[in-house]
């Protein structure tokens, strides 16, 4: 059977292209370093050890962008807004947010494209939790 590569390259998640799940942990793990020594976000975080916070995100990343759906089948459906509302997310710690996530996305060393298309969804996400006014 002769394939074409067009075709196999167009089958292919977003979640293949970028390398699969090492490279949403790896997102993830360098975000949350950042969130860690953040004076803003650190205290939205309740649990001391932010390692169940992490596997969350990188489960829920994994999934969102083609992985297996291990986050659903753990958390149900993700309802963001929801889980979100119970924190203050404003201006400022939607900045420090994408600060963070800018950081850990620059490490990633994706092709441009897919850096792009990473860094468009992360601002959408960012700008829709928001839930006070400044």
């Amino acid at each position: 059977m002769n394939e074409n590569p067009q075709d196999t390259l167009q089958e292919q998640s977003f979640y293949e292209l970028v390398g699969g799940e090492e490279t949403f942990r790896r997102l993830v793990r360098r975000f949350y370093q950042g969130v860690a020594e953040d004076p803003l976000l650190r205290p939205m975080y309740p649990d001391e050890d932010l390692g169940p916070a992490e596997e969350r995100f990188a489960l829920f990343l994994i999934q969102y962008w083609g992985g297996p759906a291990t986050y659903s089948e753990h958390r149900g459906h993700p309802r963001l807004r929801m889980r979100h509302a119970p924190f203050h997310v404003d201006k400022a710690a939607h900045d420090a947010w994408l600060r963070h996530m800018r950081e850990a996305v620059d490490e990633l060393g994706l092709a441009p494209e897919l850096e792009a298309q990473l860094w468009r969804y992360l601002t959408y996400a960012a700008a829709s939790m928001i839930n006070i006014g400044d």
